[in-house]
């Protein structure tokens, strides 16, 4: 008897494990001091962060999954290289005031020096 309990326990914990496995996604989360660290990381060639990139740029972080497309992340920025981040942003066909470049989708709050990305969603890996 102790031992049908026990393969039953197990049975069921190995389902729960394969179920949960197939519909949870595997993501890596990746955190960058500066600008430089992005670079030397070759974050920016991978495509996981956008090339406009200010140089002051600060608090980096994004994620993106290993299995399915999808980037997302965010950075500081210092007030000196707004205007020139600005300048390379175009109004996307998304409004509410979400910005593009490239093959991503930003957010800019201007109050905070923040900015929130993502890639465009028909952008294929």
């Amino acid at each position: 008897m102790k031992n049908k309990l026990i393969i039953a326990t197990l049975l069921v914990a190995a389902s729960i494990y394969l179920l949960f496995s197939a519909f949870v996604q595997d993501f890596e989360v990746n955190k960058y001091k500066d600008a430089q660290a992005v670079r030397d990381h070759k974050a920016i060639v991978e495509g996981f962060i956008p090339g406009i990139l200010p140089p002051s740029a600060y608090d980096i972080a994004e994620t993106h999954g290993k299995d399915v497309p999808g980037v997302f992340g965010s950075f500081a920025y210092k007030e000196a290289d707004e205007a020139a981040l600005l300048s390379q942003l175009t109004p996307s066909q998304e409004g509410n005031g979400t910005m593009q470049h490239g093959e991503f989708l930003f957010r800019v709050d201007r109050e905070k020096n923040l900015v929130k990305f993502r890639d465009k969603p028909s952008k294929s890996r």
